[in-house]
């Protein structure tokens, strides 16, 4: 192939920075790619958002799936215990009493002649229903207060900071203590506004500093500019980017808020009987560790798991929402 003129004007290339560099006549030459050929780029495809990343790599993270599968078998016996036993929780007879595993009650009978499986089953609904009641309500009332905290500053700031203090200076289990031993209700609700009533300044923390980081951003400033009303710009501008922080830390305190709610029962001030509760059947067990090991290795055993799997889940879904690890 005969060598091409050399053009000075087709001799110039833009370094992609802004600056240009002169090549020779043969260099030059292939600066021009065919129309249409292999060389042309191809069209850019729409860039994923946070939450469509998030969900990429949780799906690809085998720590989630198996946490999302223990967590949805618990909530599908909390729903439906009936699905894999058969029997009543509350039927005892003291004849079997701490009797082992037989035919049809693989768990065997706990200090009352009680069947440990149907007792353990039927206790995932109390720890379920309180841990998911109780992170629900921290999150909504810690990320409301915090984010107006956060948003507004002043006054309102500064009052809530010193009352975030007081209440992380009350110690958990000897506030339930206190408030809870004079309740005589056998529901859950008591021991979930406990937990709400201490959990949100946790979240509100949270809540508060990831709205004072996004308040400060470019897109906030301009929609402040255009007149936007401080109600829409806290809901679309400032939330949506703000509440991941918030959506990892609740999911972690789950599992806590499970491990306190067997705690308090089995200090006598959560759930009281007839409730049926992983931390009452511990209790329960506890005088007869060695006569009958398998009344307290089961419940335990669930208790474990459980607050496991929530624990897993939270640390998956904080990595898939962490940008810096990216």
């Amino acid at each position: 192939m005969p060598e091409q003129p050399y053009e000075p004007e087709r001799a110039i290339a833009g370094t992609g920075m802004g600056g240009a560099m002169d090549l020779g006549a043969s260099e030059a030459v292939t600066l021009e790619p065919a129309p249409g050929g292999a060389g042309a780029p191809g069209p850019v495809g729409r860039p994923r958002s946070l939450w469509s990343d998030a969900w990429h790599d949780l799906r690809r993270n085998p720590v989630f799936l198996v946490s999302a599968l223990v967590i949805l078998f618990l909530v599908v016996i909390s729903l439906w215990p009936s699905a894999i036993t058969s029997g009543d929780p509350l039927t005892c007879d003291l004849a079997k009493a701490r009797e082992g595993a037989q035919p049809g009650h693989p768990f065997g009978y706990d200090g009352q002649g009680c069947d440990v499986y149907t007792r353990t089953v039927y206790g995932a609904r109390a720890s379920v229903t309180v841990g998911l009641c109780a992170t629900l309500g921290v999150a909504l009332l810690g990320s409301v207060l915090g984010g107006l905290a956060g948003y507004f500053g002043g006054l309102w700031d500064a009052v809530l900071s010193r009352i975030t203090d007081i209440f992380f200076a009350i110690p958990v289990v000897l506030g339930g203590l206190v408030l809870l031993s004079v309740v005589t209700s056998t529901t859950v609700w008591p021991v979930i506004g406990f937990m709400v009533l201490l959990g949100w300044p946790q979240i509100s923390r949270i809540a508060r500093g990831s709205v004072i980081t996004a308040k400060q951003h470019d897109y906030v400033q301009a929609a402040r500019a255009l007149g936007a009303s401080d109600t829409r710009i806290l809901l679309r501008h400032i939330a949506p980017n703000a509440v991941a922080p918030v959506i990892v830390v609740a999911t972690i305190a789950l599992g806590t808020y499970i491990a306190l709610e067997a705690t308090l029962s089995y200090l006598g001030v959560g759930l009281k009987p007839p409730s049926v509760s992983w931390g009452i059947d511990i209790s329960a067990a506890s005088p007869y560790i060695r006569n009958a090991p398998h009344a307290l290795l089961w419940p335990s055993g669930a208790l474990a798991i459980t607050v496991l799997a929530f624990i897993m889940l939270g640390d998956a879904v904080r990595d898939a929402l962490d940008p810096k690890l990216r």
